[in-house]
């Protein structure tokens, strides 16, 4: 039998460190890492907090198989409640920071209070101390990672920490870990800077015990031969998400100049071909127990911005910062990620809010007094670099960016909201939602806001035969793997955050379940059961998962979100992009709305104001959640 998981409790207005083990019941209902942090995070937090006061808690999780070996199962999930959203919010990392927790005998660790001074925690097996760190408040995440491990004296202490974005309260500053492993959206990294904590570095010895070994490598090895048959994985492992760029540009969703269109013809420029063709590509990196190897590591050797060095850039960072501010220039999108790694920023925002800056700029909303003379043209790179260094410091026009869009929207006005492109307060990943609707309906309804890494429908694009017939699968007939159609995209919706949620509570990559299929449903429960010694059926994970789903969708409800919270930008949903093809569909209004309806009945939740309904609460064993939501007049009638 495997060993019960424990909960790792940090006071640091106390100073008081306390464990405790994982109730047995929660593991069934709740798996582990997002699943069992979500649970926390109803626990401990009343309604109402400030996210950036004392009494948000801060808490990490690491995967239910982290440390197992299983194919790229070593992540991580960080929760808490965001100061971008004031609402719920998780986010996933890997690298080895979450395998290291396991190895050191947590699965969990909660942090409570804040300290009056910087410090760092240093967790090695039994021994948990809090460390004076006001000699590394100011330093970049490369520097307080060098210095810590060269304090501790071991190279291979695993270390999460943030930037000077994080020290400064930037509500998109991100926690990274393994050096260059992003934890980054919704301003995690401004909550554990309001704790005043630098950093957490973990040594762990110990080992990690299965139920039944012999047969959790037996469904191991099933995952292995899965990925390994799936048709895209040579092309993430060559060209890492930003292979995805060009195919996606063709399907006229990549979003471009502040979601304005969904395509560019120079778009060959900035894509994983270039990366590698024009040498930047120096090496490719795995997470823990990965074999995919999807994650990039880039230099500059001459040059303007020669000796510039980091991780990645991915998909994401060179649609944000490159594309969607009209900068084709590779090498200036390289300095500005590697800006925001050192930094601790999360790369979506900061381009997705220097855009709406640009934006403002070319409509005359913003000028150059405005701007302390920056020139905010379309394509300026040294601007964007510029802005980064602006943003992660709170200088000029950066300290109202740091806010994120919709706060800089209200602060600017003139309509500029129309063109700040979030939801519930978060910037919009790249899909340009007006051309995916399963997508368009996921970024809705989505509890952290608009993005992927809570729902990825990818698969709703048919682009392998895979993804056909997951969409098979789920609906009945892969005709619906077509991104255009409105039509059962509340049923793909709901089966990918359900299986994600699974995905993210075990630890696994997403990409082996939602993006490459090797590892499904059936599989994740049998390795969980042959783990953890409790018997779990594929129905039965997939209900944890829905379980989940409900308990972070009442959190928010809690803390005031109705159906009104659930909608997409006003670009998108007002603004046709030129770039789609005729047979396109249009995203408005009335078709969200038709896809919400249709949601909310799969779920049994409130259509007027997309609450739960007490009984679907109770069928999944949430009766304190009702309880408590009924005594706040927040349980339909």
């Amino acid at each position: 039998m495997s060993r019960r998981g424990v909960i790792l409790h940090v006071d640091l207005t106390e100073g008081r460190i306390w464990r405790e083990e994982i109730p047995r019941e929660w593991e069934a209902a709740y798996l582990g890492s997002r699943g069992i942090n979500a649970r926390l995070l109803w626990d401990l937090l009343k309604a109402g907090v400030e996210p950036l006061s004392k009494d948000n808690v801060l808490i990490f999780g690491a995967g239910k198989l982290s440390g197992t070996g299983a194919p790229s199962s070593g992540r991580t999930t960080i929760t808490c409640k965001s100061p971008a959203t004031n609402l719920y919010m998780k986010v996933n990392v890997g690298g080895h920071w979450g395998t290291e927790l396991r190895y050191a005998g947590y699965d969990h660790l909660v942090i409570h209070g804040a300290a009056d001074k910087p410090v760092y925690l240093y967790i090695n097996d039994t021994t948990v101390e809090i460390r004076d760190a006001g000699h590394l408040w100011g330093k970049d995440v490369r520097e307080t990672t060098r210095a810590i491990r060269h304090e501790i004296g071991d190279e291979e202490v695993e270390v999460a920490c943030i930037g000077q974005a994080g020290e400064n309260l930037v509500k998109m500053a991100g926690i990274m870990c393994s050096v260059y492993n992003a934890g980054a959206r919704g301003g995690v990294g401004a909550v554990m800077g309001s704790k005043k904590l630098k950093a957490v570095a973990v040594k762990g010895s110990g080992a990690i015990y299965l139920a039944d070994p012999e047969r959790y490598w037996q469904v191991a090895r099933e995952c292995v031969d899965g990925l390994l048959a799936e048709s895209g994985i040579g092309g993430l492992h060559a060209y890492g998400t930003s292979g995805s760029i060009l195919p996606l540009n063709e399907l006229k969703c990549f979003a471009v100049y502040n979601f304005r269109g969904g395509a560019h013809p120079e778009m060959e420029k900035i894509s994983g071909l270039a990366l590698v063709e024009q040498g930047y590509l120096k090496r490719k990196v795995g997470c823990n127990s990965c074999i995919i190897g999807c994650h990039r590591f880039t230099v500059i050797e001459k040059g303007e911005y020669a000796g510039t060095y980091s991780g990645g850039p991915e998909l994401e960072t060179l649609g944000s910062l490159g594309c969607g501010c009209g900068v084709f220039d590779l090498e200036a999108i390289l300095k500005a990620n590697e800006l925001c790694n050192i930094y601790g920023l999360d790369t979506i925002s900061v381009g997705n809010v220097i855009a709406w800056a640009m934006e403002c700029f070319e409509r005359g909303v913003l000028t150059k007094e405005d701007t302390g003379g920056l020139d905010l043209s379309w394509g300026n790179g040294e601007a964007v670099i510029e802005l980064v260094n602006q943003i992660a410091f709170r200088r000029g026009l950066g300290n109202l960016l740091a806010e994120g869009v919709r706060r800089a929207a209200e602060q600017v006005g003139k309509d500029s909201w129309k063109w700040a492109i979030e939801v519930k307060g978060l910037e919009q990943s790249r899909v340009d939602t007006r051309a995916a609707m399963a997508y368009a309906l996921a970024f809705a309804v989505n509890p952290r806001g608009a993005d992927h890494l809570h729902t990825e429908t990818f698969a709703e694009f048919g682009l392998s035969p895979e993804a056909r017939k997951v969409i098979a699968d789920i609906t009945g007939n892969e005709k619906y793997a077509n991104p255009y159609l409105v039509e059962k995209r509340a049923e793909i919706v709901r089966w990918h955050e359900d299986c994600y949620a699974v995905t993210d509570c075990l630890g696994f990559c997403a990409f082996t379940t939602t993006a490459l299929f090797g590892v499904t449903p059936d599989r994740m429960a049998r390795l969980f059961s042959a783990a953890t010694g409790i018997e779990i059926t594929e129905e039965e994970i997939m209900k944890a998962g829905r379980r989940i789903i409900n308990l972070e969708k009442a959190f928010n409800v809690r803390e005031g979100a109705t159906r009104a919270d659930d909608r997409a930008p006003w670009r998108i949903l007002n603004e046709r992009s030129p770039d789609l093809p005729a047979e396109a569909t249009v995203l408005t209004e009335e078709k969200l709305n038709q896809m919400l309806d249709k949601y909310y009945t799969l779920h049994n939740w409130d259509l007027k104001t997309s609450w739960p309904k007490k009984e679907t609460l109770l069928e999944l064993g949430l009766e304190d959640v009702a309880e408590e939501l009924e005594k706040l007049g927040k349980i339909p009638s």
